[in-house]
């Protein structure tokens, strides 16, 4: 059906009692099936798949990618498959609706992973336990759902806000099923024809797969005397170096050091491709200035000044100049003022995210029935859950990680205010300010206790991960109310989301960043390499080191570096505001480039220019360059990173098992 909604008009005039019973009356969907067993199992494998997959990407990038809408058209081309051969029944709107509530869910479980917990493990050098990293990300997860509910009936409601992203799931869900089902197997073709390429291409680059293929399944090493399989580098320009060497080739260097050595390598991950596509050519373009400042220019000087230098660690083991010791003896700091000062002066431009704080309060209903009072969470569950998880949350803060009891509750108070401020934004702009909103609780729990790293962090994570999981369900609760669901099964759904994510990401992130060696010992060394950056923990645990030591023991030149970071930061977004947002470049986007890997961010920014390039063609709507290249955008990248992230997960699970 076509999608009804109030006018500008009825919004403003009628009260959240008419604007129910107009829902109620002409929306609502009383008999459609939605939390089914198929949906629920549906969701639950689909959010635990696409969990790993952000995982993967969010330790490579930092960036947390949506999965809303791969969710649903995966789930509709999968069932719609399967009804086509007589399998089973297609599966409803409202099904697929709350299979996507459930998948993401789950995808926003891995945001502790590669941040606040992460920094926590690179700060204190302890690995916690995996039920403990569970039990805490569940928690405060649920605690999120309960939050977020008694301000359901205010933002969707009453003032009816329109949460992009959550109302894009809307329309595309109204489209599938309503005469434009072609259109859905077009991009889940899409989705399935890159994904593919990706996939062979991962494969073709994976060291465990092709030792399996090559040693266990074809016995190479026996009947052709192979002793390393074959398989293609990823490094690409690594088959010059060979050469070079060989015939001692010319080696470029800037001011003496091997570009080797600062990461200047040429690569082909198509998930960076894809990942690139996603942000978009401003972001991409962002990072990639703060990748050649930081690595071709900056990095150079300070090695030959002497402020980047290798150096005997206390195993006796030399550590030698290379991109990671780049970053961690000299660019980080730089960075992350970037990013921070970046992120608070852009959520501090938008006064229209914090009126949230001041609005009035959505109004009563005098007399009559409650007609959502069947079909709503009730706010009892909400004002009983809210203390108890609280209370929760803070044993196991103190019990796990050594945060204070005192610091734990104190935090607590912001939690109401950062989620205010967090779902107005994500109702108004689909963007959640959690690393700024995070940095407040951050550095307002360091004001009180510099000692204790984990009084910081874990707070500030628990903060930030309320807000953000709240506002998140908001967003997935909204296409529901435009479809006429039942906001207590999405509720339900969502909690099923959480214990997807947290199942299918924990043990990932052990085999991913912790694998052990071959004594079977765990150690935080491996958290952070070339393959997974993970910028974001690195963002965390700068602010962590800067709460901790402040700037005194830094390098002098780091000390300027922050100030002028500081200052070109606020630059760009006072310009970001005064050109309404034409300013091509984004401050934490470039502080963002310095962490990454440069062959990351330059396979990222080739993403990015080729989607743009087809856009900037100018294809007619309706034509088959439009639906390829302008709305089949988003399940190609999809596509591109899905199928090198499974496979590359997949190829670390070989090499463990090999091992």
């Amino acid at each position: 059906m076509a999608l009804k909604s109030l006018d500008a008009e009825q919004i403003g005039s009628w009260s959240r009692a008419q604007k129910d019973q107009w829902w109620f009356d002409n929306v609502y969907r009383g008999d459609a099936p939605q939390l089914t067993l198929r949906s629920g199992l549906t969701g639950f494998l689909l959010g635990g798949i696409l969990a790993a997959t952000a995982l993967y990407i969010g330790a490579k990038t930092g960036i947390s990618i949506g999965v809303g809408l791969t969710s649903v058209i995966l789930a509709f081309a999968i069932f719609r498959a399967l009804a086509g051969a007589g399998l089973v029944r297609d599966l409803g709107i409202l099904e697929n609706n709350c299979t996507q509530s459930i998948a993401t869910a789950a995808g926003y479980m891995i945001t502790p992973l590669v941040s606040s917990l992460a920094a926590y493990m690179l700060v204190t050098g302890v690995i916690p336990a995996w039920w403990q990293m569970m039990l805490w990300s569940t928690t405060i997860s649920l605690l999120g759902v309960l939050v977020a509910f008694p301000l359901k009936r205010r933002f969707i409601n009453d003032e009816q806000l329109p949460f992009p992203e959550g109302r894009a799931c809307g329309v595309v869900l109204d489209s599938l099923y309503d005469g434009k089902a072609g259109e859905g197997v077009f991009k889940a073709r899409l989705l399935a024809v890159s994904g593919g390429v990706s996939a062979f291409w991962q494969f073709l680059v994976s060291d465990g797969w092709q030792r399996l293929l090559q040693f266990k399944l074809l016995r190479m090493d026996r009947w052709a005397g192979m002793k390393e399989p074959w398989y293609l580098m990823d490094r690409l320009d690594t088959y010059y170096y060979e050469l070079a060497a060989r015939f001692t080739w010319w080696t470029p260097t800037i001011l003496g050091t091997d570009i080797r050595a600062l990461g200047l390598r040429l690569t082909l991950d198509t998930a960076m491709l894809g990942v690139g596509g996603l942000m978009g050519m401003r972001v991409a373009t962002s990072c990639l200035l703060g990748a050649v400042l930081n690595f071709a220019v900056l990095a150079p000087i300070m090695i030959q000044r002497g402020e980047i230098h290798a150096y005997t660690n206390a195993a006796g083991v030399l550590v030698p100049v290379s991109r990671g010791e780049i970053v961690n003896q000299w660019s980080l700091w730089w960075a992350v003022t970037m990013m921070v000062v970046g992120s608070l002066a852009g959520l501090f431009a938008k006064p229209e995210i914090f009126r949230g704080l001041f609005r009035r309060a959505a109004p009563r209903v005098a007399t009559g029935p409650d007609v959502l009072a069947g079909i709503e969470l009730p706010l009892m569950v909400s004002w009983i859950g809210v203390p108890v998880l609280m209370v929760v949350g803070a044993s196991i803060s103190h019990a796990f990680f050594g945060v204070p009891w005192l610091l734990a509750f104190i935090s607590f108070p912001l939690i109401f205010v950062l989620t205010v401020i967090c779902t107005n934004s994500m109702a108004l702009t689909s963007w959640t300010p959690t690393g700024a909103l995070s940095k407040i609780t951050q550095f307002s729990i360091g004001a009180i206790d510099r000692a204790n790293p984990a009084s910081n962090l874990i707070p500030a994570g628990m903060t930030g991960e309320i807000a953000a999981n709240a506002a998140n369900l908001l967003s997935d609760i909204k296409p529901g109310y435009m479809l006429g669901a039942k906001p207590r099964q999405q509720a339900v759904g969502h909690v099923i989301g959480i214990f997807a994510g947290s199942i299918a990401a924990t043990p990932l992130f052990f085999l991913l960043l912790l694998p052990p060696d071959a004594t079977g010992h765990r150690s935080t060394a491996t958290l952070v390499s070339d393959q997974f950056a993970m910028p974001a923990a690195l963002q965390w645990k700068g602010v962590a080191d800067l709460i901790a030591n402040g700037v005194s023991r830094l390098p002098p030149s780091a000390v300027i570096s922050m100030v002028l970071a500081a200052v070109v930061a606020l630059v760009f977004e006072i310009l970001r505001v005064r050109t309404k947002g034409r300013f091509p470049l984004s401050a934490v986007s470039v502080g963002l480039g310095v962490v990454l890997p440069p062959e990351s961010v330059l396979a990222m920014w080739f993403g990015a220019l080729f989607f743009w390039l087809m856009a900037r063609r100018k294809p007619a709507p309706g034509s088959r360059a439009h639906d390829l290249w302008v709305d089949g955008m988003e399940p190609i990248c999809a596509g591109l990173i899905s199928g090198a992230a499974l496979v590359g997960i997949g190829n670390a699970i070989v090499n463990v098992l090999l091992v």
